[in-house]
């Protein structure tokens, strides 16, 4: 599966344990703007039962394209706009689940997990259920596993689920939110701003619920 660290990976890490899936948990250092993301993938990776965590390093920042890769360009603050945002990495999701289908192949395993969501979302292609669709069927062309008959599967269980939906169901789970970073920009220390879209949806996704919201800002309370 891949994690990021951040809330929506948590939770599907925790739904496929609870399922009965023996978790792989895949993070990429992408040349993103702060490392905070990555240290919580790590602990969320320990806390919630991976069987292994790998971190692969693969610089999408030499190619530019998004604030969340390129200093020169900022990262949005005035609430969730409608469109694609600057906060999207060209191909990312394509990239990563390339990458986590290669160790899934070789590990012999036929399942894919990640945590796309279609409803409370900045609006990026590579998270609708037609992309999850489309990426299946890729793998099983693409694969020696797909061609000889050991078909492959990409889960996104949270995909038509919104931001609180997805949280009451991790903290059924025992995921303790306090561990995940979903700020574009957070801190080293892994605080967040309040003020971008990913701050401002898991602010909304947490009062939704009805659920405290334990993440750290660097001032107090949120935009």
């Amino acid at each position: 599966m891949l994690l990021s660290g951040g809330l929506d990976s948590a939770t599907v890490l925790a739904m496929g344990r609870a399922q009965g899936f023996a978790m792989h948990a895949l993070s990429l250092d992408y040349g993103q703007r702060h490392s905070a993301e990555l240290q919580a993938a790590r602990r969320v990776a320990a806390a919630l039962g991976a069987v292994a965590h790998e971190i692969v390093h693969l610089d999408l920042s030499r190619f530019g394209g998004s604030a969340l890769t390129d200093p020169a360009i900022a990262v949005p603050e005035i609430g969730v706009q409608t469109g694609i945002p600057s906060t999207y990495v060209p191909a990312r999701n394509t990239v990563m689940l390339s990458v986590a289908l290669s160790w899934a192949e070789a590990l012999g395993a036929q399942h894919l997990f990640y945590g796309a969501n279609a409803v409370d979302y900045s609006g990026y292609p590579d998270c609708r259920p037609a992309y999850v669709e489309a990426f299946e069927r890729l793998a099983n062309l693409a694969t020696k596993a797909g061609v000889e008959g050991r078909a492959m599967h990409v889960h996104a269980p949270i995909i038509a689920l919104r931001k609180a939906e997805i949280i009451r169901t991790g903290h059924d789970l025992g995921v303790d939110y306090a561990m995940t970073v979903s700020c574009y920009q957070a801190d080293d220390q892994g605080r967040a701003c309040g003020r971008c879209d990913a701050c401002r949806i898991r602010a909304q996704g947490f009062a939704d619920a009805g659920l405290p919201d334990p993440t750290r800002y660097r001032s107090a309370g949120t935009a």
